[in-house]
């Protein structure tokens, strides 16, 4: 069974109550080129970053990842009622301020009893260690729904690549029925470049023959066409196996834009078909283009 596709973007929450209190973990995922953790933590969680650091760890691959945690010790819940002291210290700072800079204005309610530790008792200035546990419990908790998510929204994005790489496909197979087609105006080509390099000058016969083998190479879009078919097949394999794709794919996803790109220089000059061509090659490159959108969206 191949390994889930993931995408970057996600969020999960979880509240996990002990005897000792009640922890809330929030994960908030969006896209990055690596790892990149930020941690949002009470002070008396620093002892405890590295072990949430690495519980992240050995469960995501990429993404920018908030990790926001908070605590209520039970002790602090039952001694309930309003921390008069902060309360009143905060007072005294704001009409402080408010005096020294000449303005009328009185403290929101609201958001002073929002304030870390205005109910309750004063927080232990060490806390316990048997809390790291209870930390990296929830943490888990919420990393296998932020997971669940990322999943979900990756199998959707899999889904629109594999559509978009169809129609490359059918884009590739049209344009090498096409150039089975246009071989003779290829062939046209060709002698007319051949005219204007032997126009008034003359042309030793082993360069003529280097210089038509050239020409034919450069005019000919067989490898590129083979090389598309090759590179779209290998991105259904990439999706396929699973796991962490986003990588793979944009290194694909530029290899086939390069040879769309080939396909459309040695094309013109050749009339209708090669019109035809060129239709086909433009939407292979916006196909493209909608998948690396897609991509970047991809662990």
């Amino acid at each position: 069974m191949s390994a889930p596709i993931r995408s970057m973007t996600g969020f999960a929450r979880v509240r996990e109550s002990t005897a000792q209190g009640e922890i809330t973990v929030s994960l908030k995922s969006v896209n990055h080129r690596g790892l990149d953790l930020h941690f949002h933590l009470p002070s008396a969680f620093d002892p405890f970053e590295a072990a949430i650091r690495a519980a992240v760890k050995r469960t995501v691959l990429r993404g920018h990842i908030d990790i926001r945690c908070s605590w209520t010790s039970a002790a602090n819940s039952a001694a309930g009622g309003l921390n008069v002291p902060l309360f009143r210290a905060y007072l005294a700072a704001f009409r402080q301020a408010a005096a020294e800079e000449g303005l009328s204005a009185e403290p929101d309610l609201n958001r002073m009893f929002q304030h870390p530790g205005m109910f309750g008792a004063t927080e232990e200035k060490e806390p316990d260690p048997a809390l790291e546990g209870m930390i990296v419990s929830a943490l888990d908790q919420a990393l296998e729904t932020l997971n669940a998510f990322r999943a979900r929204e990756g199998a959707e994005l899999a889904s629109v690549i594999r559509a978009q790489n169809r129609v490359i496909q059918d884009c590739a197979a049209e344009i090498e029925k096409i150039r089975s087609q246009a071989m003779p105006a290829f062939q046209v080509r060709l002698q007319e470049r051949l005219r204007e390099l032997l126009a008034n000058s003359p042309v030793d016969p082993q360069r003529l023959a280097q210089e038509a083998a050239l020409l034919a190479d450069r005019s000919d879009i067989a490898e590129e066409i083979a090389r598309l078919k090759i590179h779209s097949k290998q991105l259904d394999e990439i999706l396929d196996a699973g796991g962490e794709v986003g990588k793979k794919l944009d290194f694909l996803l530029q290899e086939m834009n390069r040879e769309s790109n080939t396909i459309l220089s040695k094309t013109g000059g050749i009339g209708e078909l090669g019109l035809r061509i060129t239709e086909l090659a433009l939407e292979s490159k916006s196909c493209i283009e909608k998948i690396r959108e897609q991509a970047l969206n991809l662990e």
